[in-house]
Parts: structure tokens; sequence; C-alpha cells
């Protein structure tokens, strides 16, 4: 009896029984039954725990955020971006639409010939441009009977001082006389001499420091002679104190994309012929729409606020700042890109000079010292290399350094506003002092995109505020007083 099984008096066998096909084997986890061919395939079922009420198969939801909270970890927002590109066309084709209307077309390339030139006869910027080759030729033989031991350090050092104080007191005593000389042609000028300064500047503390360093060298060499190799000294490559003491080495370096002087610049194995073209290009379509820009656009919104200005009408003075601030900021970030970018890089791909990084990510810019650190790369090295680390090492706490920069950058501005147009207002050495309690407030309240958006609204709304300050007095003094 005990062999039979409750349900019938089938008789089980003693030995293993065989496996079924589509039955598992023994030890083997068991499976689920397939669905039949053809059937949809069951969803799949999330672990036991995770699933309490078995509703696995009807779930559409899980913790997530949204896509615009900073937590969600996203970050590609090339459609907005698009978005905003399309918006801006389109605000900016309505504007220039309606100032087309109101004025009719204005562009006249004729008319920039006059902003350089009143006496087509006269021509005392480009004399003066040539003149500076006598302050170029002061410096290098200055350096010559130095490096030859005819000249003293401190006679060297006062004849490098005069030469540099002649080379910005010359050409604004020249513009200040001389009256056929435009403001434009006044601009161009003084930033050729300006540069020139700077590049002088960098090239006299080049030189004295390879003599320092020739000097403790030889020191070292006689306190430490012994037996010369029997194959002689290893030979290196590149220039060498005196021997850049050279016309062309000078004049390579006047024409060069820097302000920094080495002996040894690096240089580009060959010059990209189609880069060239393409960069080319860019400056003669950027300068013509620079020009077009102005003369139809910023203009007209100029001559249009001297008379809020004239009555002190606060509303309407702020309308028209407002107004100035889009074809301003958009003129100068062509003007950086025909400069920086298309421009230099002509300059140094003609002359196979290697370092290209005139400028770098301003724009991302989240403090105002952050923005003057990257905007003007050449301007920065300069600074840092010949007057903030000078003063670092002569014990300058790094505050007053920092202040001493911006004061010699606000000197400069004032120096390329004031003087062309023969007017001292000191606007522009304001605009750039207030950089300093500027960079304070927004490196110690704002932070990330609040800082980046401090930057871009100092930089739309303050530049044109000095524009009009500077294009209201010299109205007033040229012009109002003779009506």
């Amino acid at each position: 009896m005990g062999e039979r099984g409750a349900g019938g008096s089938r008789r089980r066998r003693s030995g293993p029984r065989r496996p079924s096909a589509g039955s598992p084997a023994e030890g083997e986890p068991e499976r689920e039954a397939e669905p039949p061919r053809g059937g949809p395939e069951p969803a799949a079922e999330p672990p036991a725990e995770s699933d309490p009420d078995n509703c696995g198969d009807f779930r559409c939801h899980k913790a997530q955020e949204s896509l615009l909270s900073s937590s969600s970890g996203y970050s590609n927002y090339r459609g907005i971006l698009n978005w905003c590109v399309v918006m801006l066309v389109l605000s900016n084709a309505r504007l220039f639409l309606e100032n087309l209307i109101k004025y009719g077309i204005l562009v006249d390339p004729i008319q920039v010939v006059s902003l350089f030139l009143k006496d087509p006869y006269s021509w005392p910027s480009l004399c003066l441009v040539i003149v500076a080759n006598v302050f170029v030729l002061a410096a290098l033989h200055t350096e010559t009977r130095l490096a030859a031991g005819s000249l003293s350090e401190k006679v060297g050092t006062a004849l490098h001082a005069f030469n540099l104080l002649t080379i910005l007191c010359f050409p604004a005593l020249v513009v200040l006389m001389v009256s056929s000389i435009t403001p434009v042609g006044a601009v161009f000028t003084l930033s050729i001499y300006t540069i020139l300064f700077l590049k002088l500047f960098s090239f006299r503390d080049v030189n004295k420091w390879c003599r320092a360093r020739g000097r403790a060298k030889a020191g070292r060499a006689r306190s430490a002679s012994g037996p010369k190799k029997a194959n002689g000294e290893v030979a290196q490559s590149g220039v060498y104190y005196p021997a850049n003491l050279t016309y062309k080495d000078m004049y390579y370096f006047l024409f060069a994309p820097t302000l920094c002087y080495e002996l040894n610049f690096p240089r580009s194995p060959r010059v990209r012929k189609r880069f060239l073209l393409r960069r080319l290009f860019e400056m003669l379509f950027f300068i013509q729409l620079l020009v077009g820009l102005i003369q139809q656009w910023m203009v007209p919104t100029i001559q249009n606020s001297m008379k809020p200005f004239r009555d002190m009408d606060y509303s309407r003075i702020i309308e028209r700042l407002l107004k100035l601030a889009v074809p301003n900021h958009l003129i100068w970030l062509i003007f950086f890109y025909w400069f920086f970018h298309s421009s230099l890089n002509v300059l140094a791909e003609v002359m196979r000079f290697g370092d290209r990084e005139f400028y770098r990510d301003w724009w991302n810019s989240e403090s105002v010292t952050y923005f003057w650190q990257n905007w003007n790369i050449p301007v920065h090295k300069w600074c840092l290399r010949h007057f903030y680390k000078p003063m670092i090492k002569r014990g300058v706490s790094k505050w007053t350094a920092q202040t001493a920069v911006f004061l010699a950058s606000a000197f400069f501005h004032e120096y390329l506003v004031s003087v062309p147009l023969k007017m001292f207002r000191l606007w522009a050495f304001m605009g750039m002092m207030a950089q300093i309690p500027l960079a304070w407030l927004v490196g110690r309240f704002l932070r990330g995109n609040y800082g980046n958006a401090a930057v871009w609204i100092s930089l739309i709304i303050g530049q044109p505020i000095a524009v009009l300050m500077y294009v209201h007095d010299y109205y007033v003094l040229n012009y109002e007083g003779s009506q």
C-alpha cells in the first residue's frame, strides 16, 4: 500500500527519474514558463523588495529632478542658445529696419578718409609714425653701448628713461599743437607710440636681466674654474645676449604681436596659406561692418542724445544710454574679434610667430579681475612681467600692486582719449579706477552666474556712459559755442 500514490496505482521507480524535455535538471533553478510563440513579451519585473504591491508591470515614474534644476546635472542647452541667437537677430533686424526708414542710408566709405585727414597735403599722423624710428634706434644703440661696457648702468638707465618719457610726451605735444591732425588720426598715432613705449620698456628690462645673469655666471665660472673638456663645450642653438642686439632682431620684435621681449620667440614651422586667407577675409569684412554700424547706427544715436544732456532730462538721458548700449556693445565685440583674432593672427602667421594666445575665455568671467586678466593677454603679460612682479619682489603688498596696475591702465586709457580730443575730463581715468571697488563688490557678494552677469552689465552699460560723456563735452566745446 505504501508504494502506491494517493491518486492512482502507479508504482514509483527506485532509480533516479530522467528529466523530461523542457523541465529543469536537478540542481538547476526552476525556469518560468515561456509565453506562447507570437505572444507579447512579459514586462520585466523589479525586485520583489522594491515592489511590495506586485504592480511593477504598470509603473511609469521614478525619482528624478527637472531638467532645469541645477541638481539634475543636465547641461545641453544648445537649443536655448540657438533660440537666443534667433531672437537677437530678429530684434536687431527690426532696429536696423527702423533705422533705415528713419535716417536712410548713411554709410559713406569716403567719409572715413576725412576722419584721418583734414588736408590731403598734410599727413601729420603718418609723419609721427615715421619719426618713431628715431626712438627705436636710440634704444638699440643705448643697449649696444651697455653690452660693450662703454656706458655704465646708471647712465644707460637715465638714457632709457629719457627716451621712454619722450615717446609719451613728444607725440602728445604735436597732437595738441598741430591743428591739422584729426582726433581719429591722433588716436591711431598715440596708440602706435603707446605700443612702442611698452615694447621698448620690455626690451630694456630683458637686456638688463641678461647682463645681470651674465655677470652672475661669470662670477661663478671664475670661482669654480677647472680643467676644460677635451672635446669642448656643448654647442647650444638659439640667440644669446648680446648677439640679439641687431636691427633684424629689433624690428622683428616691433612688428611681432606681443609686448614682451624675448631673445628667442617660439616660431611656427610654416605659413598656412588657407588660414592666412581666411583671417584676411575676416579683417576686410569686419572692418567694413564696423564702419557701417558706426555710421548708420551709432552716430545718429549719439547725435540725438545731445538735447537731453543740454536739458538735463534724466529720463531721456537714461533712455538714450540704453539705446546706445546695444550698438556700442555689438561694435566692441566685433572690434575684439577683428583685432585680437583676425588681425593679430594675420600678423603672427606672416611672421611665423608661434604664441597665438592673444585672449582667453573672458566671456566666462565670474569676477572683474578675471576679465581684465584674460581679455587682453599681451597687455596682461606685460603688466605681470614688468610691473606687478617687480613690485612684489620689492616687498609691495599684492593689493597695492594690483591698484598700481589699474592706475597705470587708467592713465593710458585717459592718454588715448583726452589728448586726441584736446580736452581733459578724466572720465576714462575714473571709469578704470572704478573697476577696483567694482571688483571687490563682485568678488565679495556675487558668485557663479551672478558674477558673470555683473561683469557683462558693467561692459554693456559702462562703455556707453563714457562715450556719451566725452561726446557731450566735445560737442559743447567745439560746436555749441560757435552756433
